[in-house]
């Protein structure tokens, strides 16, 4: 790879903090951030973490939880200190919740630094950051403030206490603007996500779409597989039970399911008392393995019935080759083209997915193109190089904001 050169004005960007705060549980936001990291640095920019931990909050009190959610002191100066040692072009923030808080973006404001914000999930506009809700999708927060509804049914953490501090940071920073003004780019994940995003209120000119991707090219496959495969949380989010109502009807199609969380044990009590023989439970495996449990399947089932963030589990599947049957829904509706590297059916309805399954399980020719389509999706839309192009667009986006917003302030005390 050579170094990024087109740059609309001014320096090469050099160094970039990367700040992410890590969830108690890890996941797809994780990854993307070591991955962006790992791209930056092997195209010569100096990148530095700045990163907090919610394995922290147990060390709290609630009182001091609380807080710290709404707007931490003590990581706003730790992270001015970090900028004025730093000197950086840009900070990029992926998650900041719950320990960074956006009290990060005012440190970026008094050393006029310019502020990216990854929209990992749909935290700014739904207090559980997912649009879901017993069992199906929920919107009732989008535009109200504070987001009492969230609060009503307590929909982070099953907890309407713990709902009502989340409520109460969104609320305080809508009342100070924060979402409006600290940010100069916020990066959505698709063009559906982006739409959410301007209909909850965030500024539309700020909102740039860069798709998450996988590096390093896991390469595609060079045979077709002999089993259909889940990938995933075992939860209701995720489509799971839909997905073994489904397979009540495909017995002759054997199914591989990868991953562990809270419906792992019920899933295993479904399969053996229902006699479903042709499903095997894996649980959780290491990526490396999933990659390869990938280019030995036909096809991957994703039956997500949230709208999800950017499903990386669809886009090592086009990287390896293989087609997607998914939901026809969200981020899935966009990214899986029905016909051309995938099928959709509607979330929720296990005969529709059972057809689905039926019909790609025997059209072996059809799946094959299917399957060469996807790679290309891949190769066109989701490599390193591509994504690099587009966060550096992103970055230039943001300099040229922060010298509007910053005059002749902008990168002063940092310089």
């Amino acid at each position: 790879m050579k170094p990024h050169s087109n740059l609309t004005e001014g320096p090469a960007i050099v160094r970039i903090i990367c700040g992410h705060n890590y969830y108690q549980q890890s996941g797809g936001e994780d990854t993307e951030f070591f991955a962006e990291q790992a791209v930056l640095r092997r195209y010569g920019h100096v990148v530095i973490e700045y990163t907090d931990h919610n394995d922290r909050v147990n060390q709290m009190n609630q009182i001091s939880a609380a807080l710290n959610t709404v707007w931490s002191r003590s990581s706003q100066r730790r992270l001015l200190t970090v900028l004025r040692g730093v000197q950086p072009d840009v900070a990029h923030f992926h998650n900041t919740f719950l320990l960074i808080s956006p009290s990060s973006y005012y440190a970026c404001k008094e050393a006029g630094v310019a502020v990216v914000q990854t929209l990992q999930n749909y935290r700014l506009l739904c207090p559980a950051a997912t649009f879901f809700r017993d069992g199906h999708v929920c919107e009732d927060c989008v535009k109200k403030t504070p987001p009492w509804p969230g609060v009503v049914h307590g929909c982070w953490r099953t907890s309407r206490s713990q709902t009502a501090v989340v409520a109460a940071m969104l609320s305080f920073h809508r009342w100070l603007k924060t979402w409006e003004q600290q940010v100069d780019v916020y990066i959505g994940l698709t063009e559906f996500a982006r739409r959410k995003f301007i209909e909850g209120g965030l500024p539309a000119d700020k909102i740039v779409v860069k798709p998450n991707f996988i590096f390093p090219d896991p390469r595609a496959r060079t045979t077709t597989g002999d089993y259909a495969l889940f990938v995933g949380r075992i939860s209701p989010e995720k489509g799971i039970l839909t997905l073994i109502q489904a397979w009540k009807r495909l017995v002759s199609v054997p199914l591989k399911v990868v991953g562990d969380g809270p419906l792992l044990q019920q899933v295993r009590s479904m399969v053996s008392m229902q006699g479903l023989n042709g499903i095997e439970i894996f649980g959780r495996r290491a990526h490396q393995e999933v990659l390869e449990l990938m280019k030995r399947s036909r096809f991957l089932v994703f039956p997500s019935q949230w709208y999800e963030g950017f499903p990386l589990t669809i886009v090592e599947a086009f990287a390896s080759g293989v087609p997607v049957v998914a939901t026809r829904l969200g981020a899935m509706a966009e990214i899986v083209e029905h016909g051309r590297t995938g099928l959709h059916f509607e979330p929720g309805n296990a005969e529709e997915l059972a057809a689905s399954v039926e019909w790609a399980w025997t059209h072996e020719k059809e799946l094959i193109e299917m399957g060469k389509n996807a790679r290309s999706e891949y190769e066109l839309k989701y490599t390193a190089e591509r994504n690099y192009e587009m966060l550096m667009q992103a970055y230039d986006l943001a300099k040229r904001r922060a010298r509007e917003r910053y005059g002749s302030r902008y990168g002063a005390s940092t310089r």
